[in-house]
């Protein structure tokens, strides 16, 4: 039995060939558009609709072998790194993500002033600024 069938498995999940794809798509890293997923998964099997890799990837993040982030003004991304409470860093020239450690102490990292009555698990962080390739051809362009 494989690690990916292993882990379905542990979180209740059946065992199915777009899914063990997908988690292998997701285990490459990376922020990736479900596009992209897609064309990756069709790589590696014969044929799979987008429908059948956004169910695969909903089965996968309600699980929580998964994780979609939504940064402002983009579409949809989902990596495997999921329930460790890490955050991101967006650039706003070119949109590359790059994950960022908790910033202080553990999980939520971040407590609210006023909870308002919630129990607060989990605080979702997004850094903007520019990558260091967008840096250089602001530069260049000076």
């Amino acid at each position: 039995m494989s690690g990916g069938e292993e882990l379905l498995r542990s979180r209740g999940l059946r065992v199915t060939r777009p899914r063990l794809a997908v988690l292998d798509v997701l285990a490459d890293g990376g922020h990736l558009e479900v596009d992209e997923i897609t064309r990756r998964v069709r790589e590696r099997l014969d044929s799979v609709s987008t429908q059948a890799v956004y169910d695969v990837l909903g089965a996968l993040s309600r699980a929580g072998l998964s994780r979609r982030i939504e940064p402002a003004g983009s579409p949809a991304r989902y990596e495997a790194r999921a329930g460790d409470n890490h955050h991101h860093v967006v650039c706003r020239g070119c949109g590359e993500i790059a994950d960022v450690d908790c910033a202080v102490g553990s999980a939520p990292c971040l407590e609210p002033g006023v909870a308002h009555g919630f129990e607060v698990d989990e605080a979702e962080v997004t850094f903007w600024g520019l990558c260091p390739s967008c840096q250089s051809r602001r530069a260049a362009d000076s």
